[in-house]
């Protein structure tokens, strides 16, 4: 039987009595929806913050001014810092979090739309990984939430977080 992403997220952080917050911008909260979807999803999910503008992202997760001067809101440091933020804010065992250009608009030639950084942190992982993902802008973000959920997953369970290896 097909079980999606966010159940078997929550399956897990279930079973080793974790739970995960998400710190969203391109995906708007889609990560946390999907979560809370699922039956007994308070029993894994602590809180989602949806941070579209870089005043927020510094306002509500900490992000450093100066990190979204120099490297953009689109970058790895902005994702590690979201991360941090999120797991700082809300005392979960993971933390998500993801920035990017979903389109149709936005991109550059160094960051084309598509472009998502998704970061992960826990105690013993502070990650983010960079992804180029092809489609509209739907589709870009459903493969930014299905990606995102896989990290957590692979984090509670101690494995390499990228979903690659």
């Amino acid at each position: 039987m097909f079980r999606s992403p966010e159940v078997l997220l929550c399956n897990t952080l279930i079973e080793k009595g974790m739970k995960v917050s998400t710190a969203e911008s391109c995906t708007g909260g889609m990560i946390a929806a999907k979560i809370t979807a699922v039956p007994g999803a308070s029993e894994c999910f602590d809180c989602g913050v949806v941070t579209y503008s870089n005043e927020q992202k510094e306002k509500l997760l900490g992000v450093n001014h100066k990190t979204l001067e120099e490297y953009g809101a689109v970058s790895e440091q902005t994702a590690l810092e979201m991360c941090k933020g999120s797991k700082n804010i809300s005392g979960a065992d993971i933390a998500i979090s993801v920035t990017g250009i979903a389109g149709p608009g936005g991109g550059t030639p160094e960051k084309p739309v598509g472009t998502v950084w998704i970061g992960v942190c826990s105690n013993s992982v502070h990650k983010a990984i960079k992804f180029l993902f092809k489609g509209d802008r739907n589709a870009v973000r459903q493969q930014t939430a299905m990606i995102a959920l896989e990290m957590a997953r692979r984090a509670a369970l101690g494995m390499d977080v990228d979903p690659r290896v």
